[in-house]
């Protein structure tokens, strides 16, 4: 066939086949998958621990961290985990129970409380208290700034004013009043007493009070609380455009003047009654301070009237912190309008005495307006208003500036960086003084320093992180304490176990603890561990002395922003007054040195007692392998409060409408679910916590070391964020600061803690939208909760 293009290619090509190019080829595909096995082994078995366990010093490194996270290496924090590290967990104790000093709480409050160390002007008592820690072996302790918004006295006047007028009644276009008493405004200087006569001490004035001139007639409040204001409304008083005479107690200070303010009163005046002190008065034949333990007719309470049961912190910078330059917050809204005194119960009688026969008697009214402790001074507690020829001038003028204020912050950094816990007391006061409230804190807070740094001497080395706090401007509204929380929110929401709150160390006798019910069982071990100051039987323990009970937070102190804003599990201790001791004075010229020695703790046995609980009870939050929680204890509460609140909703007019119902029908199951959960993790927990004692890992089963860290970061996670899973974003209504559901200040009592308060705040106002709205939240709340356990 004759070729051509369309000629198929036909020709057959031969192909030998290909020689081989390796004499090995079966060895080397060998050696291929055996190399890419021992590559994926090394994966397994190195970067994937790595990965999974925190690199962490070795007690022999010098401090370098190295990837020591190996199948053969231990996977625990420290060698002799769950041991302590450096030295035994039971010398460690007996050092912090040993350590604390009497003469050396004395030297400490000596110093606090030898001068004047209002906020923001207390810079040489921070720089001491540094220089005191670094000397304690707190190496890393440095003072933290923030610029915030508050006021300093400038004038005040307290007049009793009578007028000319003859018929002494109406009040005529040329009627003249004459001082019928003038108010001193001043403790009285004792001469055994030598802080009560400084040349710099303080004058009696309220933090954040409204400056003022008013001159008005006036009406006995009782002591001012809502439900005081919401009797006299009922009966017809006259309140609007007078002054209030209020007492002080059951309730925060700020809120007599905040609802005086909304009820269209143009002033508050607020004296201590001696119907507050007990059977310890001059009434019952018990001499006043000095001579005797009764209270001295002339003490004031100073204090703050700021808004703080809507928002703590700088009252300009709401949410964040007070740093030069950051935006300013219109504060009116935080702040009242009207002025207001603080007054000694002895410039209290004229005016109170003068509204004899004037208005209503308090005897009228029910049970709550009974009792008042001036009868015996010819005081028979009239409502008034006074007559038109009676006012009283009140003059208050304060100076507001923003200025610095000075946090001491000191750390012992632990082996687990990412676990802290913080331990904190403010160090101003409104006195000059302050030798209770807040210096006998700041003396036992030295102490447990001071005793933590014997410890680091001896070579112990802390598992978690320890923060130690000495905050300023607590009095105003939690200053310092609310701007570091604010600042370091981030950190703090993921590593912070538990703050341990300090305010008054040594006021009485009593123990008081008040705390998130996660904490019920650390401190319940750490007071057992304690000698009590007041045994009646010898040996006896602070916690045979207690009487058991763990009271709620509310607020008032610096856990205030730990607990309510950031969901850090939050305690507050001291030795508080009970009805057979002595009369403390608080916010007073009187709470001093003296005082101290003279009748509220002598022997300063009361300063180290806090002492030893606060070091007891932070070593074991730092110490455990496992955090020392009880989730248990927190289910069974909330059940308890649950069952509160539903029995007040049964006293609301719309308890058995179908939204009550359906509410509590709801929170009931819930917490029933958690109560179930919280018991499965605190046994899982104890559980892990004796296969740690117990385990012997040989190198070699390097996934059960793995098995049993997760196991341990899961356990402690889940406690440490159990109270954060509580939180709710857009905080309670009309004070959207405040973010837990469970726990907040009372809306209309502020110290005192309120539970689930925005559910609580709608059953008041008998608003079923508002109950419908929180029940669902709380529930949502709860159910997260539960989950979170059981993950």
């Amino acid at each position: 066939m004759p070729l051509s293009e369309q000629t198929p290619l036909l020709t057959t090509v031969h192909v030998i086949p290909q020689r081989p190019r390796y004499r090995h080829s079966t060895l080397r595909r060998f050696l291929t998958i055996a190399l890419a096995a021992l590559l994926i082994v090394s994966v397994v078995l190195f970067l994937v621990p790595i990965n999974w366990f925190p690199h962490h010093n070795w007690e022999d490194g010098a401090g370098d961290e190295g990837p020591w996270a190996l199948p053969w290496s231990s996977p625990y924090p420290h060698k002799p985990w769950p041991a302590s590290q450096g030295i035994p967990f039971e010398e460690l104790q007996d050092i912090l129970l040993n350590t604390p000093s009497e003469a050396k709480a004395r030297q400490w409050s000596e110093y606090h409380a030898s001068g004047p160390h209002l906020a923001g002007k207390n810079l040489t008592q921070a720089l001491w208290t540094r220089d005191r820690w670094q000397e304690f072996g707190l190496a890393d302790s440095n003072i933290a700034t923030y610029d915030v918004y508050l006021n300093y006295p400038v004038d005040h006047r307290l007049a009793l004013l009578e007028s000319s007028s003859k018929n002494g009644q109406q009040e005529g276009p040329r009627s003249t009043y004459e001082v019928k008493y003038e108010c001193s405004l001043e403790e009285d200087v004792l001469h055994e007493d030598p802080t009560t006569g400084l040349d710099d001490r303080i004058p009696t004035f309220h933090g954040y009070s409204a400056s003022g001139d008013v001159t008005a007639q006036y009406v006995y409040v009782n002591f001012g609380t809502y439900f005081d204001y919401d009797d006299l409304v009922k009966a017809n008083v006259s309140l609007e455009g007078k002054i209030a005479i209020a007492k002080y107690g059951r309730g925060f200070r700020a809120l007599k003047v905040k609802r005086a303010q909304e009820l269209g009163m143009v002033g508050v005046v607020m004296y201590s009654d001696p119907q507050t002190d007990g059977e310890i008065t001059e009434a019952n034949g018990y001499k006043p301070y000095p001579d005797g333990p009764a209270r001295n007719p002339s003490s004031v309470q100073r204090g703050s009237v700021g808004f703080l049961p809507t928002a703590a912190g700088d009252p300009t910078t709401i949410g964040y912190p007070s740093k030069p330059g950051v935006p300013r917050q219109d504060p009116s809204d935080m702040l009242p309008h009207i002025p207001s005194l603080p007054i000694s119960y002895k410039d209290a009688l004229p005016i109170l005495q003068s509204l004899n026969g004037h208005g209503p008697p308090a005897s009228q009214f029910n049970q709550w307006w009974q009792g008042g402790g001036l009868g015996y001074k010819n005081v028979s507690y009239d409502i008034g208003p006074s007559p038109p020829s009676l006012k009283l001038h009140l003059v208050n003028k304060q100076e507001y500036v923003t200025t610095p204020i000075w946090n001491v912050i000191g750390i012992i950094n632990g082996t687990l960086a990412n676990e802290i816990v913080v331990i904190g007391n403010h160090r101003d006061a409104w006195i000059a003084g302050g030798a209770s409230d807040p210096n006998s804190g700041s003396a036992a807070l030295n102490e447990v320093i001071r005793s933590f740094g014997v410890a680091l001497e001896r070579g112990w080395k802390p598992l978690r992180t320890i923060v130690f706090a000495s905050w300023d401007g607590e009095e105003y509204s939690l200053l310092g304490s609310t701007e570091w929380v604010e600042e370091y929110l981030p950190w703090l929401s993921n590593a912070a176990v538990a703050y341990l709150n300090v305010d008054q160390a040594a006021q009485g006798t009593k123990f008081s603890v008040a705390t998130t019910p996660l904490l019920n069982k650390v401190i319940d071990e750490a007071i057992a561990l304690v000698q009590s100051p007041n045994q009646t039987i010898a040996g006896q323990t602070v916690r045979d002395v207690w009487d058991g009970e763990f009271k709620t937070l509310g607020s008032g102190s610096d856990y205030t922003a730990f607990q309510d804003f950031a969901g850090v599990p939050s305690v507050m201790i001291g030795f508080f007054k009970n009805p057979h001791d002595p009369i403390y004075h608080y916010h007073s010229n009187y709470d001093s040195i003296h005082w101290m020695e003279t009748y509220g703790d002598k022997d300063w046995y009361y300063h180290t007692a806090l002492a030893k609980i606060m070091a007891l009870t932070a070593v074991t939050l730092v110490e455990s392998p496992i955090i020392p929680f009880n989730a248990t204890d927190y289910a069974n509460a909330l059940a308890s409060y649950v069952r509160d609140i539903k029995q007040k909703a049964t006293k609301s007019t719309n308890s058995n409408s179908m939204v009550y119902q359906a509410a509590f029908h709801n929170l009931v199951l819930a917490v029933g679910k958690l109560q179930e959960a919280t018991v499965r993790f605190d046994v899982r927990a104890s559980l892990l916590g004796k296969e740690i004692a117990d385990a012997n890992i040989p190198w070699w089963k390097w996934w059960q070391k793995v098995r049993l860290h997760l196991e341990v970061r899961k356990i402690n996670d889940g406690y440490k964020y159990l109270e954060r899973k509580f939180l709710h974003e857009d905080g309670l209504d009309g004070r959207s600061w405040y973010k837990h559901v469970v726990y907040a200040p009372g809306l209309w009592s502020g110290y005192t803690g309120a539970k689930f308060p925005g559910l609580i705040e709608a059953i008041d106002a008998k608003d079923e939208k508002r109950v419908e709205k929180w029940s669902n939240i709380v529930e949502g709340k709860i159910n997260a909760a539960t989950k979170w356990l059981d993950r």
